[in-house]
């Protein structure tokens, strides 16, 4: 199986791990990831004998490391597409770029954030970012490792668990401890979200059944909504 079709594997896996909610199922598709990833990684090794030896020290970049200077009004090409697998400690992302020199990556680590920069690549400058993530990350645990074909950039987690995504996605329709214990207040959480998304009939309805319900009548109005 080819590099690229591997790729494609790896991030359909990806995908259906996000939608996942059974730990079994959860658990068979981390260690069908871990499997692919190993694929890929020996389908993307170089067979030079100058390639980096398993018992070789990693090259890491530390968070605290200072960053190269870089010119002004530098452009960067974004790498949207990656990898990325986890345990309960820590989630390791896979980058997939030849010829970066480790004295050009300029990484910036914070509790909710990476931001991993590749300077002078063949000539271009490439930029690999997740400005909001999923849970909180310890920075100064956090590394990168180069290696010929990729860059494995490590997340040390700030607690222990799984991580449904990378990304921070906030819950709109979650209520608060709070307002579990009085039940309109989730009523009138969810009609504010169908009031923002919805066209202007339904905002129209919603206006109405909202203030039927800050005067004082019974939860009928909802139960109306189309």
């Amino acid at each position: 199986m080819s590099a690229d079709e591997l790729r494609l594997d790896l991030e359909e896996l990806r995908r259906l791990e996000g939608l996942a909610k059974r730990p079994r199922v959860l658990s068979a598709l981390a260690n069908e990831i871990r499997a692919v990833d190993a694929k890929l990684a020996k389908a993307t090794e170089p067979q030079a004998p100058q390639a980096v030896a398993a018992g070789s020290p990693p090259v890491v970049a530390a968070a605290a490391a200072p960053a190269p200077a870089a010119a002004a009004g530098v452009s960067y090409v974004t790498l949207g597409s990656f990898s990325w697998d986890q345990d309960a400690e820590k989630i390791k992302i896979y980058v997939f770029l030849e010829g970066v020199e480790q004295d050009k990556v300029e990484t910036t680590f914070k509790p909710m954030s990476v931001d991993t920069k590749f300077h002078d690549v063949k000539g271009k400058n490439y930029r690999c970012a997740i400005p909001k993530l999923h849970k909180e990350i310890v920075p100064e645990k956090c590394k990168v490792l180069v290696k010929p074909t990729k860059i494995i950039v490590t997340l040390y987690k700030a607690s222990k668990g799984n991580w449904l995504d990378l990304h921070f996605k906030e819950d709109k329709f979650k209520p608060s401890m709070a307002k579990e214990k009085d039940p309109m207040s989730g009523i009138m959480d969810l009609m504010k979200n169908m009031y923002e998304e919805g066209d202007e009939d339904m905002k129209r309805t919603i206006a109405k059944a909202w203030s039927d319900a800050r005067s004082g009548k019974t939860a009928d109005s909802v139960r109306g909504l189309p």
